[in-house]
């Protein structure tokens, strides 16, 4: 990585392979990108990931040394902050897995963290996708033989084997299909399912180095769930009937496109192509009217998604939204989506509704009925309105601004509670975890784009009792 500084010692070496002179010990060797898909070895994941705590204490300790020298403590932190994430993000990537896909869930939170570190954070993510390296072709061809059959090449009339995207659990092709569609094959790498499973065991033990990298940032009710979801992420045919649900619910709609299913497998998906200027490259590069374009198109579709499809689409990851040269947004990767026939929860509307009036007894009941607070433990209201307000504060003007610097704050507001042991009292109930997983990070997103929208007028459209005329029962 250009301008990440000489790398500790000891980090990212690799047994049997001698490096050549300036290449980066964390970088998989030219000869070996070709010659292995995702590393398949629990034993060898494990060292990599153990690597990554071992790196820390050895910054550690180096920042330890450093402060009796004399240096100052903020340029110590930031440094030992810039060296972690080039770390975590490289290896991340590089074993693909449940490690890469926690990798990018983290990614959403860029936008709170301290402005002198968004920089090196930025640099490290990039490192996510390019430490990936592709599936060879001939690997590729055995998993479609194996899945599409002896003749799969009769079902297309080109096929691309450089992958155009490379992805947690699988990469993307681009082909045309037999009757002339351009399609998106998305292909499982082999030995998917031992990854995700190995790495979430191993990830949960390092929440102390993410949170050298993301202070107030509380990772193990993700890495919870997504050990929960791993058999749903592995199975594509799961991921072609949600996405083929949300193209039917928005078939010709003028602002949302998701493109229909062609064919698929356990481990072959293929799906029409989606052209575009992804969401992150906006959040990058985009003007102020593409931002909140983006942005109000963006929180469109997923508060619509539970009414529209029944469903919630929970990766909202920027990379998986796109806009199109006609103006509407493109939504693809559905491989993480939760069930919602009924729509969403009545209670997260009618909370951010009497948070919004400082009904703060009110709230408290609603807390207890939904499970989320245990009866009979006193709650302080004001305790209790720092903790809904943030929630409510998008919905209180017609339109509101979305801000990395109004981000950070409630981030430390955040870190205060739980210290003061407020969140402690809190259960979230299973039915909640994932919704109030992509509220969070859909903000985040938001804030990334710095969009200003009318916030209000969407939740007012599609959540269940925030306006009192609807009902507030389930």
């Amino acid at each position: 990585m250009t301008g990440a500084g000489p790398t500790p010692q000891g980090e990212g070496r690799e047994e049997g392979r001698e490096r050549e002179p300036g290449q980066d010990p964390f970088v998989p060797h030219p000869r070996d990108r070709a010659a292995r898909g995702i590393p398949r070895s629990p034993l060898a994941r494990n060292a990599r990931l153990v690597s990554l705590p071992l790196g820390f204490a050895g910054r550690s300790a180096m920042r330890f040394g450093r402060r009796l020298l004399g240096q100052p403590v903020d340029l110590i932190t930031s440094e030992l902050q810039r060296r972690t994430s080039h770390h975590l993000f490289r290896v991340l990537g590089e074993l693909k897995g449940g490690a890469m896909k926690f990798g990018q869930m983290l990614s959403v939170f860029e936008a709170a963290l301290p402005p002198e570190v968004i920089g090196p954070y930025r640099a490290a993510l990039t490192l996510l996708q390019e430490a990936a390296p592709a599936l060879p072709a001939e690997q590729v061809h055995a998993v479609l033989t194996e899945e599409l059959g002896a003749r799969w090449r009769d079902r297309f009339t080109e096929f691309d084997d450089t992958p155009a995207a490379a992805a947690s659990i699988g990469q993307v092709h681009r082909a045309v299909w037999e009757d002339g569609r351009r399609v998106a094959v998305k292909i499982q790498y082999p030995g998917a399912g031992e990854a995700l499973l190995g790495d979430y065991a191993q990830l949960g033990r390092l929440v102390r180095l993410f949170s050298v990298v993301a202070p107030g940032l509380d990772v193990e009710p993700m890495l919870r769930e997504l050990r929960e979801r791993v058999a749903d992420e592995l199975d594509y045919r799961l991921e072609a009937a949600a996405q083929q649900a949300f193209a039917d619910a928005y078939r010709g709609d003028k602002q949302i496109l998701v493109p229909d299913v062609v064919t698929f497998t356990q481990r072959v998906l293929v799906t029409e192509w989606l052209d575009g200027t992804p969401v992150a490259t906006v959040i990058r590069d985009g003007e102020q009217a593409e931002r909140d374009r983006a942005g109000l198109l963006y929180a469109r579709f997923l508060f619509s998604g539970p009414e529209r499809a029944g469903r919630l689409h929970a990766d909202p990851h920027p990379g998986n939204f796109r806009l199109l040269e006609d103006g509407r947004l493109g939504v693809i990767d559905f491989g993480a989506v939760k069930d919602l026939p009924d729509g969403f929860p009545p209670a997260l509307g009618t909370l951010i509704r009497l948070a919004q009036g400082g009904e703060w007894a009110a709230a408290e009941e609603v807390l207890v009925k939904e499970g989320i607070i245990t009866p009979g433990v006193p709650l302080d209201p004001v305790a209790l309105a720092s903790f809904l307000v943030p929630l409510a504060t998008p919905t209180a003007e017609q339109t509101y601004r979305f801000t990395r610097e109004w981000l950070r704050e409630e981030v430390v507001q955040a870190v205060d509670l739980r210290e003061g042991g407020l969140l402690r009292r809190f259960n979230l109930p299973p039915s909640y975890v994932l919704v109030n997983r992509v509220v969070g990070q859909a903000t985040a997103v938001l804030c990334q784009l710095e969009c200003e929208i009318p916030f209000r007028a969407e939740a007012s459209r599609w959540l269940p009792g925030f306006t009192e005329e609807q009902p507030t029962g389930p």
